[in-house]
């Protein structure tokens, strides 16, 4: 009966044993043949779909293919989807309102834009009275006797003294006094005489009028505003030409303001322009930008730009420091999104869009100018769309993680390629035994390399980059040279059959690496 009982155990044990051995070999054979799917197809996982295959020891290196590792020994490993949209980046609610994310609709409005400048307040140059003595005299009286001193249109400034019109208007009176008969032609001459020796219109009518000898003239301001220059000095000679007095008006003013050159494609003349001073706090002042001046200032690199501005009641003043706001705005409908919402890597400018209720797919955009906190969109997006205005960072940096954004750029066709980028150009050298060839690797058993300060051992390495030599097979006794690759491998450089006189110096074996 004992022994019965020790039967049955042991049928039972093997029992055991056979299912769990088949149970071993069927999931083996469902993981060979899901990792045997290329790169994007579905995996027998649900709907999820291969991104890429890795080494779990190295995942750093993503290859697109299935197959055993060039690092250690065993299979790769596939990276799936989440089963959504590939490109998406899933966030859960809880998530979202952790991050604090807020949303906005991409609108399509005209983006007007006003640059902001400095500059200083100058004199109309266009508003300028020049004042002159018409013939040679004295200065009797002078009512203006400093620079800077204010005056409005027909006031007296200065009295002069004419020697040369006192012959000249008497001739006139008495040629008036002659008879009629006499003085038909005598009359127009004595006129013009008068009006050679300097006299106008005005003052031969007045002595026609009177018929009264005036000697002096009183010299008046032909416009309102200031004296820029003061040349006429009480009881000094003055001769026919010499300037006595400048004036410039305040009707009107210039503030030169410095605009940088790179806004230089977005500044016109004849734009609206407003103009704020310090020393008027809360006063306004409208104009036009009159002119660009065709010159860039090699130090600042600013151009000048000279606005034009009324000045009511004269409240600006030269050398005042004044704020100019130029209007840019096109009028032109465009799609603009909220500044805050761009994400600027240095490279490219990126949008997160909001697809569904927490799936979000980063966009690549160009945006075009900014104003008012909007920025123009000049592609990329659609009028609508939902993107995420407030924690885009994290929902981007998500992204990075995922590898949804550059997944595409960053698997290469090819793995071993990838592979064999520039590394320090290092050789070592080394000779051995071909002990096994496989389409990307050779293994081979070779003696101690002392510039690696490795012994000797039996290890993998990289085939060259244009293709192991027809001459080479498994049991060949090679001289060969190696660098450093990517990731701890090595590669080899060249690769050789010995010669059969050094074959003796050959390891037979070697320690597995």
């Amino acid at each position: 009966m004992k022994h019965k009982h020790i039967l049955l155990v042991l049928i039972a044990a093997g029992v055991l044993a056979s299912s769990g051995y088949g149970l071993y070999r069927l999931g083996t054979r469902q993981g060979m043949q899901a990792s045997s799917a290329p790169a994007g197809t579905s995996s027998g996982t649900g709907d999820k779909k291969v991104l890429y295959w890795h080494d779990p020891m190295v995942p750093g290196q993503k290859f697109d293919k299935p197959g055993k590792s060039p690092f250690m020994d065993m299979q790769l490993v596939p990276v799936y989807t989440s089963g959504d949209d590939d490109s998406a980046v899933t966030i859960s609610p809880r998530i979202q309102q952790n991050l604090g994310v807020r949303t906005a609709v991409v609108t399509q409005g005209s983006l007007s834009s006003a640059i902001a400048a400095v500059g200083s307040v100058a004199y109309n140059e266009r508003d300028i009275a020049l004042v002159q003595a018409r013939s040679n005299g004295f200065i009797e009286k002078l009512y203006v006797r400093a620079p800077l001193d204010p005056v409005k249109k027909g006031q007296v400034l200065a009295e002069l003294y004419v020697p040369d019109w006192v012959a000249a208007q008497e001739e006139f009176l008495t040629v008036k006094r002659m008879p009629s008969a006499v003085i038909n032609g005598l009359l127009d001459g004595a006129k013009q005489r008068m009006r050679l020796a300097g006299m106008s219109d005005e003052q031969i009518q007045l002595i026609e009028a009177s018929g009264k000898l005036h000697p002096r003239i009183a010299i008046t301001a032909p416009i309102s505003g200031v004296i820029a220059e003061l040349s006429a000095r009480e009881g000094s000679t003055v001769m026919t030409g010499a300037p006595l007095f400048r004036i410039n008006g305040l009707s009107s003013i210039w503030v030169n303001a410095d605009i940088p050159e790179s806004l230089s494609a977005q500044v016109h003349t004849g734009v609206a322009v407003e103009a704020r001073t310090p020393s008027l706090p809360g006063t306004v002042f409208k104009g036009k930008l009159s002119a660009i001046l065709p010159q860039v200032d090699m130090t600042t690199r600013t151009f000048k730009a000279r606005v034009e501005l009324t000045n009511p009641g004269g409240q600006l003043v030269p050398g005042m420091f004044a704020t100019i706001s130029f209007s840019t705005g096109s009028g032109k409908e465009v799609l603009q999104v909220p500044t805050e919402a761009i994400i600027q890597t240095g490279t490219r400018s990126v949008v997160m869009v909001m697809q569904s209720e927490g799936h979000y797919l980063p966009v690549t955009i160009e945006a075009g100018q900014e104003a008012h906190g909007q920025t123009e969109i000049r592609n990329g997006l659609e009028l609508g769309q939902k993107i995420v205005v407030s924690g885009q960072f994290l929902i981007d940096s998500e992204a990075s993680l995922k590898g949804v954004v550059t997944r595409m750029e960053d698997v290469p066709s090819n793995a071993i390629p990838a592979m064999e980028t520039k590394v320090p150009a290092t050789i070592h050298h080394g000779n051995g035994k071909v002990e096994k060839i496989s389409k990307d690797v050779i293994t081979l058993s070779h003696g101690p390399i002392l510039s690696l300060q490795w012994s000797a051992m039996t290890m993998d390495f990289l085939l060259p980059a244009a293709g192991l030599p027809r001459n080479i097979d498994v049991g060949d006794s090679v001289n060969f040279d190696i660098r450093a690759a990517k990731l701890g491998a090595y590669q080899i450089v060249t690769i050789s059959p010995m010669a059969p006189e050094a074959k003796d110096t050959m390891p037979s074996s070697g320690m597995k690496k």
